[in-house]
């Protein structure tokens, strides 16, 4: 008989609704044979997230403590090869036998199957870098790109409801200057007071104005669809609607696409979407009320996603960078920031600019809030919950003067401050290896060390690790260097330039994404 976890609640926060939610259409795996594959994607999962694991006899569950909803999310993995989905799944609130089960697996098991799991999803994202064109951008014979005139109920009237999209902050500033926001003056030329959620019309202002677009069908090779999915789902967030009417509009663009003989052709492969939230928002389970199921409609399984942040084990999702505060127009807006960062004084060992999680106890938040509050002058702490995080100017800053950034899991596991850090020349430290090594195979190096120092979650949340300490023993010259790969090779691929941006020297993370958009799909054809 199968064992599962009862679904935990929690309290709505400021920022995001606890709700019930589950990803994928089940509970369960069952497992037909006993292969490998099972414990590759058990483990994957359970790297993914802090997580209970229940195993009885063939069935698995596996259900991950959310940080985005700080409720227990139960995964399933029905699409992978000899993998059974049943009808069906039964609750139970029996943590002791699902200790029990969870303890039956050996220690020596777990290591393995952990390197496995390793090695599938490296291997996974090697493919994804085996696509990274070395291609000249602006030579465009035979990479055409067709972007869809869409009806605008699919994006522009979605930036129209700016204004009631979430109850307590007015979102329509942040739309103007084509999705930008308003130019932060103090910060210089290129800043812009930009909002995490703003990819999608950012990456639609670029691409109708690339040098490879046409404007006949037939010579191109690439589809881009203008849908502003996330902020589709973000509008009803907080509203009190059914499923049925947060599905509405993905369904009518699916109708749409089927009816177009480009979309047909190649069953929606050489078609790219780019998605401004985090995977799971898309992917709702049946019996619960968050978010959309837009990515499991079986018509979504062939099409490219562009997300902020991808689901690991899904082939078609590819993250891309968060939409930062700065878009450099010119080359020289590069270079000037590339200055002013390396030559910036450093006058704290590291910052955390975030907010405790007392309501999720598996989080290493407030361990990290406490070590850095009591070492001296060598950390600053920037509460985000009292608002301290609003400002821009006040983030920049902060990590403009600081050595090292720390950077754990937050509703999520990836964090726009990740980008933000290195903008700034902010080495970032990371606790969850999903916050960036396995999200972003265009734009993020395979070394990881050349870029962010390494502290496995685990020793910080047993103690056994002094986070500020540890990096107080990295050598100046390992910063250094560190730096330096960040600020003059890494800074430029992760911005966004604006619409008119004349960028011939660097390639910005628009570009380097449409560029290996082109090379993917030219290598599949």
């Amino acid at each position: 008989m199968a064992i599962s976890v009862s679904q935990k609640k929690s309290r709505i926060s400021r920022k995001e609704e606890r709700k019930e939610f589950c990803l994928g259409n089940t509970t369960c795996f069952r497992v037909v044979s006993k292969i490998p594959t099972m414990a590759l994607f058990f483990i994957l999962i359970f790297l993914w997230s802090y997580s209970t694991t229940i195993i009885s006899g063939n069935i698995v569950h596996v259900c991950i403590s959310s940080r985005k909803l700080n409720n227990l999310y139960c995964l399933s993995a029905g699409t992978q090869p000899n993998l059974e989905i049943p009808i069906s799944v039964s609750n139970s609130s029996s943590t002791t036998n699902a200790y029990l089960a969870v303890t039956e697996t050996t220690s020596r098991d777990r290591n393995e199957e952990t390197e496995n799991a390793k090695k599938v999803i490296e291997e996974q994202m090697q493919l994804h870098r085996s696509w990274i064109s070395d291609t000249n951008p602006a030579l465009c014979d035979g990479r055409g790109i067709y972007v869809y005139d869409l009806p605008s109920k699919f994006n522009k009237d979605l930036l129209g409801q700016c204004g009631d999209m979430i109850p307590w902050i007015d979102l329509c500033k942040y739309f103007n200057n084509e999705a930008f926001g308003e130019p932060i003056a103090k910060l210089g030329t290129g800043w812009y007071d930009t909002h995490q959620y703003s990819l999608e019309p950012i990456f639609h202002a670029r691409i109708l104005k690339h040098t490879c677009r046409v404007y006949n069908e037939n010579e191109a090779k690439l589809f881009y669809v203008p849908y502003y999915g996330g902020l589709d789902i973000l509008r009803w967030h907080f509203k009190n609607v059914s499923n049925d009417v947060k599905d509405i509009l993905a369904l009518e663009l699916i109708k749409w696409l089927q009816s177009r003989k480009t979309w047909v052709q190649n069953s929606g492969k050489d078609h790219v979407f780019v998605l401004g939230k985090v995977s799971w928002d898309f992917r709702r389970k049946i019996d619960s009320s968050w978010g959309t199921r837009f990515l499991h409609l079986e018509q979504m399984q062939n099409p490219i996603k562009l997300l902020i942040e991808r689901q690991p084990w899904e082939l078609n999702d590819i993250g891309i960078p968060h939409p930062t505060y700065f878009h450099p127009r010119s080359d020289d807006d590069i270079v000037a920031w590339q200055l002013k960062v390396i030559r910036a004084i450093r006058k704290k060992l590291v910052s955390f600019a975030g907010a405790a999680r007392p309501e999720q106890p598996e989080s290493i938040r407030s361990i990290l809030i406490n070590q850095c509050t009591t070492t001296d002058d060598k950390c600053k702490f920037l509460n985000c919950r009292s608002g301290g995080c609003d400002q821009p100017e006040t983030i920049t800053e902060l990590f403009e003067e600081s050595e090292f950034c720390l950077q754990p899991p937050g509703d999520s596991p990836t964090r726009k401050s990740l980008f933000d850090s290195l903008v700034s020349g902010c080495i970032p430290v990371l606790f969850d290896p999903f916050t960036a090594y396995y999200q972003y195979p265009w734009h993020l190096p395979e070394e990881h060390d050349k870029y962010s120092v390494f502290i496995n979650q685990e020793e910080v949340r047993q103690m056994k690790v002094n986070v500020v300490e540890r990096l107080m023993n990295v050598s100046v010259k390992e910063r250094e260097d560190i730096r330096r790969y960040i600020v003059y090779e890494l800074l430029p691929r992760i911005v966004y330039g604006d619409s008119n941006s004349q960028l011939e020297k660097f390639q910005d993370a628009f570009s380097i994404t449409v560029n290996n958009l082109l090379e993917r799909v030219n290598r599949l054809q």
